[in-house]
């Protein structure tokens, strides 16, 4: 099978998508920004061919690359990994004839209003929702569903530019600030009170052969907000002996089925709460923060295989081993400016280290990053462990003991 990967060098784990197709017996044809010349020497000789673009999301430019590619190859698939490359990469699938995830079903994932309307017609609960392109359809939605609400891009992803208003004045300032940065549709909704999380998987013509559960500490949006706070993710070992993941699982299958999402990689945020659980976010694409490598290791798998498996062979015989819950805990410094040093990093090394997967302490002078970049923004710790509550209190402890100064 020939299959074309969009973007094989950026960011770094791209390259282990490249390794898994190669592994499970693809050429590989490599499409993206960056010249082969900045790859390593394991990357330049997974890909049997690479062509470079000014951007992967212009679909004229990739529609062009592709066809040249197809002038010297068969191209069986086409497949991108990453939120922003997904819709162009559909879109020239279809303009080439590629078989893959349709421009339909990406749309949908991208477009957060529609895609919420295929979801409650398939019986999903989700929050209600609108597309707005004025302060008046805007206010309209607020008098029907009342405040707290949430206000985003229409095609954002994540927490990316989302705001939380609570009256008439901070929608209003809102959507003045949307417009100052030309946003020209936006996506309100009800503000969903609860616990969050995500639901991951990999799906084989709409069904779902791997999923994997994790949980915020806190919520994104707080999360992203709050510089005192050393967010967490966890993912959660109890997947399969949790009788509370049943309906998740079930309604995650919906998901899949209604939007129509084929042979891919899925991410789903939901939040569970006193309206019960109520689904979020859906993207026909990998989770963000590298959330995959912690489920490799927790489940003692190679899942950047299993997906490469699932796009050439339409399966594998892989199977998670559940033998650990896996967590990050980011390390957000004091202050903006430059990182001055670390307090408590010997001593949470003492207490857990037989449980550190890996860390990531930038040196002392590196430019500190805004609180709003993420997880991985600065510094940040990950472990595991058999026991999903003991790894909580693990990432508790090391987001209380190890600060970072900046200066």
């Amino acid at each position: 099978m020939n299959v074309i990967f969009v973007e094989p060098f950026f960011p770094a784990n791209q390259r282990e998508f490249v390794r898994g197709l190669v592994e499970a017996g693809a050429t590989v044809i490599g499409i993206g920004e960056y010249h082969h010349d900045a790859f390593d020497p394991d990357l330049r000789d997974w890909l049997h061919h690479h062509e470079v673009v000014s951007s992967v999301t212009d679909v004229g430019a990739m529609t062009d690359a592709v066809r040249r590619i197809q002038d010297q190859f068969w191209v069986d698939r086409l497949e991108a990994t990453i939120e922003s490359h997904t819709l162009p990469a559909a879109q020239v699938r279809e303009a080439c004839s590629i078989p893959g995830t349709s421009v339909h079903a990406t749309w949908l994932c991208r477009d957060k209003p529609s895609m919420k309307q295929v979801l409650r017609e398939a019986g999903v609960p989700t929050a209600a929702s609108a597309a707005v392109d004025s302060a008046a359809q805007a206010h309209a939605f607020a008098d029907e569903v009342g405040y707290p609400l949430i206000v985003k891009p229409r095609a954002g992803a994540g927490a990316s530019g989302t705001v939380r208003v609570a009256s008439r004045d901070e929608l209003d300032r809102a959507l003045a600030t949307f417009g100052a940065e030309g946003t020209d549709s936006i996506a309100v909704e009800e503000f969903v009170e609860g616990h969050e999380g995500f639901y991951d998987t990999i799906t084989v013509d709409d069904r779902i052969t791997y999923d994997f559960v994790s949980h915020y500490y806190p919520n994104v949006l707080e999360a992203m907000r709050t510089r005192w706070i050393s967010p967490q993710f966890v993912a959660t070992n109890r997947v399969e002996t949790a009788p509370d993941y049943a309906e998740l699982r079930e309604l995650g299958q919906r998901v899949v089925s209604a939007l129509g999402i084929g042979t891919a990689a899925t991410h789903m945020e939901w939040f569970f709460g006193p309206k019960g659980l109520r689904f979020s976010e859906i993207g026909c694409r990998p989770p963000g923060v590298r959330a995959w490598d912690l489920y490799a290791a927790g489940n003692e798998m190679d899942i950047y295989r299993a997906w490469a498996d699932a796009i050439v062979h339409g399966g594998t015989d892989q199977r998670p081993s559940r033998a650990y819950a896996t967590g990050i805990v980011a390390l957000r410094p004091d202050r903006d400016g430059h990182i001055s040093g670390y307090s408590g990093v010997d001593e949470a090394q003492a207490r857990y280290g037989e449980w550190v997967l890996d860390a990531h302490f930038p040196e002392p002078g590196t430019p500190t990053q805004p609180i709003e970049a993420g997880y991985l923004a600065n510094a940040w710790a990950r472990l595991r462990h058999p026991d999903y509550d003991t790894l909580r209190g693990m990432l508790d402890d090391i987001g209380q003991l190890v600060q970072v100064h900046a200066r």
